[in-house]
């Protein structure tokens, strides 16, 4: 049973692990221009799925933002098109703060998780050795 609550609580951080790192890509490129000519950075959304059997979860797969992104007006940036247009990401600051604060607390959930099973098994240890 402990070594259950072990793996499904480290399936659950390797996971949100992944979703934290999608989330950082995805702010870290919030600002990043692109020619209206070319594609904007795609947001990048970690997709989970139950393991099956064991019970856990892993990282399915990601799915990608639109990598048509939004157009802005920015006649001096570089980047310009004839028409003074570049293209941005589409991705939305607030949402990605809130899955930042989701991904932090789950992971910070499933340590508290394995720190206690390791406890919990580490005393049963101890009462065999008496």
């Amino acid at each position: 049973m402990t070594f259950d609550a072990i793996g499904i609580a480290g399936s659950a951080l390797s996971l949100h692990r992944k979703w934290l790192d999608a989330i950082a890509d995805n702010l870290a490129n919030v600002n990043t221009a692109t020619s209206t000519d070319g594609a904007a950075f795609q947001a990048r959304y970690i997709v989970a799925e139950a393991g099956a059997g064991q019970g856990g979860v892993f990282v399915a797969g990601a799915a990608f933002g639109d990598p048509e992104g939004r157009l802005a007006y920015e006649p001096t940036n570089p980047l310009a098109d004839a028409k003074g247009y570049v293209r941005y990401p589409d991705i939305d600051m607030g949402s990605q703060m809130s899955q930042l604060i989701l991904a932090q607390r789950g992971y910070q959930a499933n340590a508290a998780v394995v720190d206690r099973a390791k406890g919990s098994y580490e005393a049963a240890l101890q009462i065999g050795r008496n």
